[in-house]
């Protein structure tokens, strides 16, 4: 690659200082190698129903290849109104909903919505690193808050510590990112978190963005976790960000949603416009079949989530070198490996050790400890395979 420092030194200061992602450079690491098990991406196995990409194709051969209004066409947002009144037993109303090009899409308008260059966003850490970028690439400042652990390892939980967040903020903080169940941890809110978060929220006039795209990958026998919807009053200032990557195994498609109060709704669609100009009729139709059809495939893959998480926490639990909280949420084991102190290193090497690729926890968190996620949303026949080279490499 060839490199020319005039050149960037004269791009802009948010350009130059939004960081890399960990994630990929261990991707790019092994990527291709014969043989590998990929555990690195925040994504299962199976590729997108035939039901879901029928419909676009459908889409397509009708000539829906114009221009699409910038919040969505109306099917789809009340499709979107259909699956949430149906997940959170309540009326939503298709005015609060506008399609976007995926979860981060969603979250970078959300962020343009609550904060202006130097604000600052408190990020409970460890946290997909995506919060922070989007953060930086608008010239805020992320703000991580460590997580607390409380309990014996392999028998306690993540919480979140509300007086450290409480004690994280300036007056220069605008915003609150909240993500539960939580990528990588697995950490999944009560609803008395919820309720502190909010009030703090409320006590100090902040936005809270809540990323809760995980919200029925859940292993408490409940049929979704606590969200915002369960504790908020209708003028409190939430934005939520999802997605259809997980749900549907769509992470390829790019297309998500932001649902905010209806009177934000046209400061969102301008920003849509400058950054998107909408999401393509045939993706949206693709997207409505996976709402109306896709409650059997939802629920295969909740139960490939349970299989997957007893597979590596059985297997890994018998190593005396890691520790981890078994997730309550999402599909990711995160866990920490003792006597190394690199991760990304760690990470590597398993890729030559074990031929297993893992996220390296220096993308999540500012801590140096060794963390590593694992993705268990795989057929049970690779896990066991990964699991074991995994504890061969450990133990050897």
């Amino acid at each position: 690659m060839i490199h020319n420092s005039s050149l960037i030194s004269s791009i802009s200061l948010e350009a130059i200082g939004v960081p890399g992602s960990g994630i990929l450079e261990a991707l790019t690491y092994g990527w291709g190698r014969p043989g590998l098990i990929p555990l690195w991406a925040g994504e299962g196995d199976m590729s997108t129903p035939s039901f879901i990409s029928d419909a676009t194709t459908r889409s397509l051969a009708a000539g829906e290849t114009f221009y699409t209004p910038n919040r969505g066409i109306p099917a789809f947002r009340e499709a979107i109104a259909r699956y949430m009144s149906a997940l959170y037993e309540t009326t939503f109303s298709p005015d609060r909903f506008l399609c976007t090009i995926g979860g981060m899409h969603a979250m970078q308008i959300a962020m343009r919505l609550a904060l202006s260059k130097g604000d600052e966003l408190l990020v409970p850490s460890p946290a997909w690193p995506n919060f922070n970028g989007a953060a930086m690439a608008i010239g805020a400042v992320p703000v991580d808050v460590p997580m607390g652990l409380t309990g014996e390892n392999r028998k306690g939980r993540w919480f979140l510590d509300l007086d450290r967040l409480a004690q994280a903020v300036t007056p220069k903080t605008k915003a609150i990112v909240i993500n539960s169940p939580s990528n990588p941890t697995g950490w999944t809110t009560t609803l008395q978190e919820l309720k502190d978060v909010l009030s703090l929220a409320r006590r100090h006039g902040l936005w809270i963005i809540a990323d809760e795209i995980y919200a029925q990958f859940v292993f408490g026998g409940t049929k979704r976790a606590p969200s915002f919807h369960d504790v908020m009053d209708d003028d409190d200032r939430i934005l939520f960000v999802q997605t259809f990557s997980k749900n549907w195994a769509m992470t390829g498609w790019r297309i998500g949603w932001l649902e905010c109060h209806p009177s934000l709704a046209q400061a969102a669609e301008n920003l849509i416009q400058y950054s998107s100009s909408g999401v393509p009729t045939f993706l949206q139709r693709g997207a409505i079949a996976a709402i109306d059809h896709g409650k059997n495939f939802i629920e295969h893959q909740i139960a490939r989530a349970h299989e997957g998480r007893k597979i590596v926490c059985d297997a890994l639990g018998k190593l005396p070198q890691l520790s981890f909280m078994i997730p309550e949420g999402a599909f990711y084991l995160y866990f920490k490996v003792e006597g190394t102190s690199d991760s990304m290193s760690l990470a590597k090497s398993l890729i030559d050790r074990a031929n297993v690729g893992l996220a390296p926890g220096t993308a999540f968190t500012k801590s140096q400890d060794p963390w590593l996620r694992l993705c268990f949303l795989r057929k049970p026949d690779d896990l066991k395979v990964a699991v074991d080279r995994l504890s061969t490499a450990f133990s050897g």
